[in-house]
C-alpha cells in the first residue's frame, strides 16, 4: 500500500492491526472471512538526497542533516545504521568488523593516515565523504573512500520512466532467525559487490 501525509499512522495503521489481531468486522475481512494473523512492515519515503546548486552540480539536499545522511549511506551501501557512543568514525555496521563512516568534510592524507591507524589491521572502514587528497590509497588497506555525491550518482538510473519497484523479499530484522552473521573484515572487492539492490540503486 501507499499512503501520503499523516494517514498512514492516523487510519492504516490502526486498521492494519484491528486485521491481525482479528477485530476488524467490516471490508474485506468480513468478504473473505479473515480471522486474525499476519504481519506487516512500513517504511517512509525519505526527501531526495541530491539537488543541483545555482551552477548545475549536484549537491546534498539541504533537507538532510548529518544524522539522516549517515542513515541514508548506510542504507545505500547495506550498512545497519547504528552510531557508536565510543568511535565518532562508527556511524554503522556490515559486520562485527566493517563498519561505515560518513561526512562531508575533506580528508588530507595525513587525516587519512590517522584514521587507519585507529580503524587498525583487525577491521575495516567505508569512508563516504566530500573529497579526499591522497594519490594512492592502497597505502590504507583497511580503508575503501568514496566521494559524495559521485557515489550516489553512480547508482542512479537516468531517463528512465518504466522503473521497477517489486519486493519480493522483505529485509529480515536483526533479532529474525536466519539473518547471515559474517564476523570476518570484507576487502574491498568484497564490500563492492556485497550490496545487491537490482533496478533503481543498480551500478551499471
Amino acid at each position: 500500500m501507499v499512503e501520503l501525509g499523516e494517514h498512514c499512522h492516523t487510519h492504516i495503521i490502526p486498521r492494519m492491526k484491528k486485521v491481525i489481531d482479528g477485530e476488524d468486522k467490516g471490508g474485506v475481512t468480513e468478504a473473505v472471512g479473515w480471522k486474525g494473523g499476519g504481519g506487516f512492515r512500513y517504511y517512509r519515503l525519505a526527501p531526495s538526497l541530491l539537488e543541483k546548486d545555482q551552477f548545475g552540480n549536484w549537491v546534498i539536499s539541504k533537507q538532510y542533516n548529518a544524522s539522516m545522511l549517515a542513515e541514508a549511506m548506510c542504507k545505500l551501501e547495506g550498512f545497519t545504521f547504528d552510531p557508536s557512543d565510543t568511535w565518532y568514525w562508527q556511524q554503522g555496521h556490515s559486520t562485527e568488523r566493517d563498519y561505515i563512516y560518513v561526512t562531508t568534510q575533506m580528508f588530507t592524507r595525513e587525516q587519512l593516515q590517522k584514521l587507519s591507524d585507529e580503524v587498525g589491521e583487525n577491521r575495516s572502514l567505508l569512508v563516504m565523504c566530500g573529497a579526499f587528497r591522497a594519490k594512492n590509497l592502497e597505502e590504507f588497506p583497511n580503508l575503501t573512500v568514496k566521494k559524495i555525491p559521485k557515489a550516489v550518482l553512480t547508482r542512479c538510473e537516468w531517463s528512465r520512466d518504466d522503473y521497477s519497484l517489486e519486493i519480493k523479499n522483505l529485509p529480515l530484522k536483526p533479532d529474525e532467525p536466519g539473518k547471515p552473521q559474517d564476523a570476518a573484515p570484507r576487502s574491498k572487492q568484497q564490500r563492492r559487490l556485497a550490496v545487491e539492490q537490482p533496478f533503481l540503486f543498480e551500478e551499471e
